[in-house]
This record gives structure tokens, sequence and C-alpha cells, in this order.
């Protein structure tokens, strides 16, 4: 386990560090513009980070829609997953849906993520249904995860 992480809302200052993690992570990744556009615009964004001194070390995100969390992003940097960072940041966004009177979390994920959808269960997340071909590049059917945002964070092990 990763220590003295510290989460914050992401800030534009991050962009850099936040697509060199998302170049990484992902087939498809945000652009510059979309991640910028996400914390310049007022539409229920919200995006957070772990940082470990002055590096970004993971990042989240989803946007609000009334009482529901739409997770949109959430990735390690490379030479930290399996270090507990990914579960740190989802504790962390459970925190912040309480504080802003969030119920539930949704998010999609590709079937063949399995370290990914191992994390989810394991923070309460379960499965609601398959999206088929969702994801490009690969093509690829997600699996669509829910959970009730817990009163309080579950437990740490």
């Amino acid at each position: 386990m990763i220590r003295n992480l510290s989460f914050r809302p992401m800030q534009l200052k991050d962009i850099d560090q936040v697509l060199a993690i998302e170049e990484a992570s992902f087939s498809m990744p945000w652009s510059r513009d979309s991640l910028v556009h996400e914390l310049d615009d007022d539409h229920g964004a919200h995006y957070i980070i772990a940082l470990q001194e002055d590096q970004v070390c993971g990042y989240a995100g989803f946007w609000q829609v009334f009482d529901e969390a739409h997770i949109t992003n959430i990735a390690v940097r490379e030479d930290l997953r399996h270090q507990g960072v990914g579960k740190a940041l989802l504790w962390e966004m459970d925190r912040l849906c309480r504080r802003l009177g969030i119920l539930y979390q949704t998010l999609e994920v590709r079937v063949s993520n399995i370290p990914a959808r191992s994390l989810y269960q394991k923070v309460g997340f379960a499965s609601a249904g398959i999206r088929p071909g969702y994801y490009e590049k690969p093509r690829e059917d997600a699996d669509i995860l829910w959970k009730e945002v817990p009163y309080e964070t579950i437990s740490q092990k």
C-alpha cells in the first residue's frame, strides 16, 4: 500500500500529469481539451487527484446527475498500480458523493478488465448488465456496474 497519499480537486495545473496517466491507461484517451473542459465548464463534473508530495498518482472523476454519480474516469499511474491508489480514490469519491448528497454510483468497465472489475466488486459495485459493443479499439462489451454510496466507507482491508 502506497503511503502518504493526499487528495484534492483536480486543477488546470494538473492536466499534464493527468493526461500522461490517461494516455498510458486507455486505448482511446481523452484529449487535453476534453480534460480542460471538464474542469472549466459548470456541468456537474467533479474530478479528484491522488497526490504523493507534488506528483499525481491517479485521478478519478464523475458527472453528478441529481443523486447519481456517473463515473467517467479512474486511472492510476502505471508504476503505482496494485498498491491501493485506485481503492483509495474510490473511497475518496465515496466521501465526496456523501458530501454532495449522491446516493448511487455507476460506471462501465471492459468485460476483459478483470483487475478493475475485481477492485470495483471489493468496494461494493455489482453488475447491472452488459452494454454490447460499448468500447472501441478494440471493440468490446462493457459491464455496467452500480452501487449505493455507503454511509461509511467499506472496510479498508
